[in-house]
């Protein structure tokens, strides 16, 4: 399909700074097959019904955001696929100059050597350490990958709260599973007192989520991957509810694509442990997901077009419109929607 397809305006100022307060306060856009009903999360177990089954990703934002110097230059990093305990393939700015064996220092007892160039601009790093060490020097170190389109994607002290979910457990991500950052302890408390279930499974989003499609035609663009682990207890869990006649909610497009590739045609769940690198568009026929609760996301990208296959395009496009005229905040710190397939 036509990437230009995908493309609609979006006013600077839709875009959220920073998260409301308290996080189930956002707004909640219901896209039905007829009509666009406001509303806010905390509406959620009205919305949803007894057995169905919310389904979180559980990864955590590590502070994967470096600055440091080869020589004197600067060199900003960003960490998106984690290739061994002390390797990672990395977005790297300025990064052409960049050779294979230099050095860059990110503090006096902390480094990195270039073992390679990708062809896409970004870099293999090997770290002087890895495992928990390097994580520690991370965090001593680092700072918070927020996207370029919030602040710029320079962090402050709110944002290793604020881009954090209430379901972070497992470290590796470079993106937060944005959907999830609505949820509160009431909120899920409230979603339990329906018998409205959670299962957690675990994405870990890579930086290249945020890239642009610059191909003219879905088809020539190459999705990026991530891995993701989907335990065989939670496959049972999920398998049993969607027998039981619950639907599977899956909350982010993380979720949903971890779903989706854990799948057979049958559309049932089997463990899962390994990278996946699932591009859905249009015509897409989904195995595993029932509904779909997910932020409003950037025009011509991969997320769109998943909403838009799952939802459908015109019926996506007249959403976006009306979250548009209606002051619906957008991306990662924004409001959300909450999608059935086009079908339903």
């Amino acid at each position: 399909m036509r990437v230009d397809l995908f493309d609609f305006e979006l006013p600077p100022d839709r875009i959220a700074q920073r998260p409301v307060a308290p996080r189930d306060a956002a707004r909640l856009l219901h896209v039905t097959r007829d009509r666009l009903v406001d509303g806010v999360v905390r509406d959620l177990p009205v919305l949803l019904r007894p057995g169905d089954l919310l389904v979180f990703n559980d990864t955590k934002v590590i502070p994967a955001r470096l600055s440091g110097r080869r020589g004197d230059a600067k060199i900003w990093v960003t960490l998106h696929q984690n290739l061994a305990p002390d390797s990672w393939r990395v977005f790297a700015k300025p990064g052409k100059r960049l050779r294979a064996g230099d050095v860059i220092a990110f503090a006096g007892d902390f480094s990195a050597e270039v073992i390679e160039k990708g062809a896409q601009g970004d870099v293999v790093l090997r770290f002087d350490r890895g495992g928990g060490d390097l994580m520690a020097a991370l965090r001593a170190h680092g700072a918070m990958p927020l996207p370029p389109y919030i602040r710029g994607g320079i962090a402050d002290f709110s944002d290793a709260s604020d881009y954090q979910t209430l379901f972070a457990a497992r470290e590796g991500a470079v993106a937060a599973p944005t959907a999830s950052l609505h949820f509160t302890p009431e909120l899920m408390d409230a979603l339990a007192a329906r018998d409205i279930g959670s299962a957690m499974l675990t994405l870990h989003v890579g930086a290249g989520t945020f890239l642009p499609v610059k191909a003219d035609d879905t088809a020539d663009h190459v999705m990026h991957a991530e891995i993701g682990v989907l335990t065989e207890e939670t496959a049972v869990r999920i398998n049993r509810a969607r027998q039981a006649g619950g639907r599977i909610v899956a909350v982010g497009t993380t979720s949903l694509r971890l779903l989706e590739s854990a799948a057979d045609d049958a559309g049932i769940l089997h463990p899962f442990a390994d990278a996946t690198s699932i591009f859905i568009t249009p015509g897409y026929r989904f195995k595993a997901v029932d509904m779909l609760l997910t932020n409003f996301h950037l025009p011509r990208s991969t997320l769109f077009m998943l909403v838009s296959a799952f939802a459908g395009l015109d019926r996506m496009k007249d959403a976006y419109r009306h979250a548009i005229a209606s002051n619906y905040r957008f991306y990662s710190y924004g409001d959300c929607c909450l999608l059935k397939p086009t079908h339903v």
